[in-house]
């Protein structure tokens, strides 16, 4: 039965406040409607969402609406509006047509607002889902550098600016939902479904409840086609994981880090916690997750010829330090890709360090990890690349013409040059060459 599609409207306004990540200990955050994360927006597949952004910002700002298939001029990059300005009102206006676990978050000097506070969760609900859980939570997760003021730090010097350049801006105040190591709690016997979007800046996170199991069953781009059980799951900058866990036992407490994980930075990866769970009384269960939780096409045969070979690398710079290149340009426009014809992908990490591409608007498989098939198939729009690793991807441009983006999910790096834009063209001719022909006829 398919419910009546109704349109879902929203308010969000950026700001500047104080905002209190932890009992006594406040921080001036930007964000929307003044609380970190922003509200959480909620709409059925098939909605029309309304949102109203109001900037109050002293600049300008976008959003970005991660992961969700719609229109190119509602992505939310300057590549496609004028920033909104400040005391400005824009409308974004589109149809989500997915289910799943998406993020909404500033576009528009990111290595800043993002850091403190512009972003949210956009949940896509389908009523047709199966699973049935006892609860379900969002968990945004994020860091924040601060001194011991509070305050949000900034490099001074030539070396510790290169060395942010570098790693990318991750702090040690750590936080869930906005919070400092907040309590969990949940009963006894019960399953939930745990929602997990990486927002923060370049934290690589690697998910662990104390060594419990837990079971994979959605990510980027919705559910899997079967759910998983691990003890641990990398997420990385932009990424998102659904998860169930429980049933756990009464009177259980446990933490809810982040094991360590080297991405090759000058960081030494440590062991961290983010929140405690406390198990409480028992309670009856309703929960009911099945084996089969959808049937996904796949796109191509992991043996498929690429049409694209995308680098990425970091080089030396005199000015910065280093430079973060796609093909060996910073900042690139890319060729375009035509409408219905598949694009697979070689993306190629030549540097020595991890980075999390992401590719706007689209989503895609994963054919091939450094020439080995993945375990299992998913819809994805952000990747983790391992040093000296290449990944082949595939993914459909429909019929959604005109201006779109892909770049590195560390913000300092996609500020640093690793982002490029590229067209998708009805009849492999760019929309503005053709207006270009047009105008060309009313001259003679």
């Amino acid at each position: 039965m398919k419910t009546h599609s109704k349109i879902v409207e929203y308010h969000l306004e950026a700001s500047a406040f104080s905002w209190e990540i932890s009992s006594g200990k406040s921080i001036e955050a930007w964000g929307f409607n003044k609380q970190v994360p922003g509200p959480e927006l909620r709409a059925n597949v098939g909605d029309t969402v309304i949102v109203k952004l109001t900037n109050n910002l002293n600049e300008q700002t976008t959003i970005h609406w991660h992961g969700i298939r719609l229109a190119a001029g509602m992505d939310g990059t300057d590549v496609v509006q004028k920033p909104v300005s400040p005391g400005e009102t824009f409308e974004y206006r589109f149809v989500v047509p997915d289910a799943g676990t998406f993020w909404y978050h500033s576009h528009a000097n990111e290595t800043v607002q993002m850091e403190r506070g512009m972003y949210g969760a956009l949940i896509v609900e389908d009523s047709t889902e199966e699973i049935i859980t006892d609860a379900e939570r969002v968990f945004i997760i994020d860091d924040m550098k601060l001194d011991a003021e509070g305050a949000f730090t900034k490099p001074r010097w030539f070396i510790p600016r290169v060395v942010e350049r570098h790693d990318g801006r991750q702090g040690d105040t750590l936080l869930i939902n906005g919070k400092e190591n907040p309590t969990i709690q949940m009963f006894a016997g019960h399953r939930e479904r745990w929602r997990f979007i990486n927002a923060s800046s370049a934290r690589y996170f690697v998910l662990n409840l104390a060594g419990r199991e837990f079971s994979i069953v959605g990510t980027d781009g919705g559910l899997l086609e079967s759910p998983r059980p691990v003890r641990s799951q990398l997420i990385t900058p932009g990424e998102r994981f659904d998860i169930i866990v429980g049933p756990f036992e009464e009177g259980d407490v446990f933490s809810l880090e982040s094991l360590p994980y080297n991405r090759m930075t000058f960081l030494r990866p440590r062991r961290e916690i983010f929140a405690t769970i406390l198990v409480g009384r028992p309670a009856p269960s309703v929960a009911h997750v099945p084996d089969t939780l959808r049937t996904i096409a796949q796109l191509a045969a992991s043996h498929t010829e690429i049409n694209r070979r995308v680098v990425l690398s970091v080089g030396p710079s005199l000015k910065d330090g280093m430079d973060f290149l796609i093909n060996g340009s910073a900042h690139v426009n890319d060729k375009p890709v035509k409408v219905g014809e598949l694009q697979v992908w070689e993306v190629i990490n030549a540097s020595l360090m991890d980075h999390p591409f992401h590719l706007h608007g689209f989503f895609f498989q994963v054919l091939e990890e450094n020439g080995t098939k993945p375990a299992f198939t998913a819809w994805k729009d952000t990747i983790n690349l391992k040093p000296r690793s290449k990944v082949k991807i595939a993914w459909m441009p429909d019929n959604r013409t005109g201006t779109w983006m892909y770049h590195c999910h560390i913000l300092e790096h996609h500020q640093a040059g690793m982002m490029a834009n590229f067209e998708v063209v009805a009849d492999g001719m760019p929309i503005k060459e053709m207006a270009h022909v047009h105008t060309h006829h009313h001259h003679h």
